[in-house]
């Protein structure tokens, strides 16, 4: 496999990494070392007060904590105080409702100001945050409020009605707080901003996220206080992130993403962050990159590839993105296409890194201070030890396929899964966290991915990633997005199958299409492909991923729709696209985009 490197060099950054010396720090690392940076003493902490808090009693006391921008236009901005005090006033308006220390409370909002000083409150006073994405349904909140036990939703105007539907069913759900009405305004105006803070136990939890199987119900992955050690470090190190950086973190605090680096370790850094509440759009996102002169931006893969088939081809020449320095991505493998498009485009590149909702925090990452082999993950953070290991737990050696594990104990390790103790253990094989992603470990301890367990095809006795094919596909200039699944096939075991999303200039001027190709529309009134010139486009592709990827890795069938089932993270969902090509129920579906 032909393996482009970016190496890195005293350009790429305007300060020195903070990791300059890879392997040196990896052997001699220890978490302990680090906790002191975060006011972490007596064994007691607090991941609110060690985000936040800590600040109010330094300098940054008076600098911006958020620069929040909502879909209208409407700015908002706080200093580490407001943010601090605001938080404080959530975590006593919640004691007066009769909220203790473990009680879960969950949040259902937009990404407004309030849902940060709301997580915030909660985790001071010692009690379980949930987050809740805001386009979920009536079932999804009752599964997710049922299984918690939740005793207080805080929502909105807008979105109350949805819970007002499944509370006959929620007998714990003691109160809904409502951030936009007259009566809890006034609350809060009035609310004291003096409040003891919690000491937890590190292992004691903080928050908790619900992900989706392919069957059952949705789980629980519960966090503890402790997670912010890592969440910290990870973003010092891998996000670079330092005093003169404005940062912004476009996950939404529905996923784990949005937590642990766009509340908990980009605070606990004193970094300057930006929020936008509203919808993507290329031309806005690059007005705020603009706006609020962002220099370190964290997106993912499906933001970075809508914005290579977006209109605005050169948006360094019609936008001012010279303070931009660093730029990485998570939430679905990065293509290498991607990869070079921001070296083209933005003069560095998308830094790709490898974590899950249940590993907390970035455990397997592209440091700024090592070369990016494009298309690898890159190698694992100093303090976690990742290995390939078979379906025993057995390690084994470079450039073999199989399980991607970790050593458990990291500090952001899961907790528990809520009520499912079974489940839990079930990650655990001989001593190592499975994480249910295959991959494979190159010579020089980079790390690849190749699919989900459950995702990887073996076609004709061969076994063939979906992410690679899907790479292949991207690469070719008619491509936005490809999801890769395989299908049963009597002949070969199984087939690959691609649905592909198509770049809509791509056939929309006459002659030859605006970015090239083969497959040219004669009539300038044509708007669509003829069933003719769709199949002759679907061979082309075919032949295009055999030529540049292998022989027995195309796609024998290929399907374009107009978009992927994805989660509201990035993430291609392709067991939905496998089920409904294959007629099978398609499971829990909450935490999808509208599909």
């Amino acid at each position: 496999m032909k393996v482009d490197i970016y190496k890195k060099t005293a350009k790429d950054f305007k300060e020195l990494p903070n990791l300059e010396d890879y392997d040196k720090t990896y052997r001699s690392f220890e978490w302990k070392h680090w906790r002191k940076e975060l006011g972490w003493f007596d064994g007691k902490i607090n991941a609110a007060y060690n985000a936040v808090d800590r600040h109010v009693d330094t300098w940054r006391k008076n600098k911006i904590a958020l620069y929040w921008e909502g879909e209208s236009g409407t700015t908002q901005q706080y200093t580490f105080e407001q943010v601090a005090l605001n938080s404080n006033k959530f975590g006593n308006i919640l004691k007066d409702f009769g909220v203790e220390r473990g009680d879960r409370v969950f949040l259902f909002l937009p990404r407004i100001p309030e849902l940060f000083f709301a997580f915030l409150g909660i985790l001071k006073i010692g009690a379980i945050c949930g987050t809740l994405f805001s386009a979920f349904q009536e079932q999804a909140l009752e599964d997710r409020l049922g299984n918690s036990d939740a005793k207080v939703v805080i929502t909105t105007a807008e979105l109350k009605p949805r819970i007002d539907k499944v509370k006959k069913h929620l007998p714990n759900l003691k109160h809904i707080l409502v951030v936009d009405t007259e009566s809890f305004v006034k609350s809060f105006a009035s609310a004291s901003t003096e409040l003891t803070i919690a000491h937890m136990e590190p292992d004691d939890y903080a928050f908790m996220l619900y992900t989706s199987g392919t069957t059952g119900k949705p789980k629980g992955v519960v966090h503890a206080h402790r997670a912010i050690l890592q969440e910290y470090l990870t973003a010092k190190w891998v996000l670079d992130l330092k005093d003169s950086d404005t940062y912004w973190c476009t996950a939404d605090p529905g996923w784990v993403t949005g937590i642990a680096y766009e509340i908990l370790g980009s605070w606990a850094n004193g970094v300057t962050s930006v929020v936008f509440g509203g919808r993507f759009d290329p031309k806005r996102w690059y007005q705020i990159l603009e706006k609020y002169k962002v220099t370190v931006w964290y997106t993912a893969p499906t933001a970075v590839r809508m914005l290579m088939a977006g209109e605005i081809k050169h948006p360094t020449k019609e936008f001012d993105l010279s303070h931009l320095r660093h730029m990485c991505s998570v939430g679905e493998p990065l293509n290498p296409e991607a990869v070079k498009w921001g070296i083209k485009v933005f003069g560095r590149a998308f830094h790709d890194n490898w974590w899950q909702t249940e590993t907390g925090a970035i455990c397997i990452a592209n440091l700024p201070c090592n070369d990016i082999k494009i298309g690898s993950m890159g190698k694992p953070f100093p303090g976690i030890t990742a290995a390939i290991v078979d379906d025993h737990g057995r390690e084994l050696g470079p450039n073999k396929e199989g399980n991607l594990a970790l050593k458990p104990g990291w500090p952001s390790m899961m907790q528990t899964i809520w009520r499912r103790p079974q489940k839990y253990e079930s990650y655990f094989v001989n001593k190592w966290y499975i994480s249910g992603d295959r991959g494979w470990r190159d010579n020089d301890g980079y790390f690849w991915f190749i699919g989900r367990a459950d995702d990887v095809i073996k076609t004709s006795g061969e076994r063939v990633g979906p992410f690679e094919v899907e790479s292949a596909l991207v690469e070719h200039p008619a491509v936005v997005e490809a999801g890769v699944i395989g299908k049963p096939d009597a002949l070969r075991g199984e087939i690959i199958k691609a649905f592909v999303v198509l770049d809509k200039d791509y056939f929309r001027h006459s002659g030859k299409s605006a970015k090239g190709g083969r497959i040219q529309n004669p009539d300038p009134g044509q708007a669509r492909m003829t069933k003719e010139q769709e199949e002759l486009l679907k061979e082309e592709l075919s032949q295009y991923v055999k030529k540049h990827l292998a022989g027995h890795a195309y796609p024998r069938e290929i399907e374009f729709i107009d978009k992927l089932p994805k989660t509201r993270s990035g993430k291609i969902m392709r067991r939905i696209l496998k089920a409904k090509e294959l007629g099978l129920p398609i499971g829990d579906t909450s935490t999808l985009e509208e599909y």
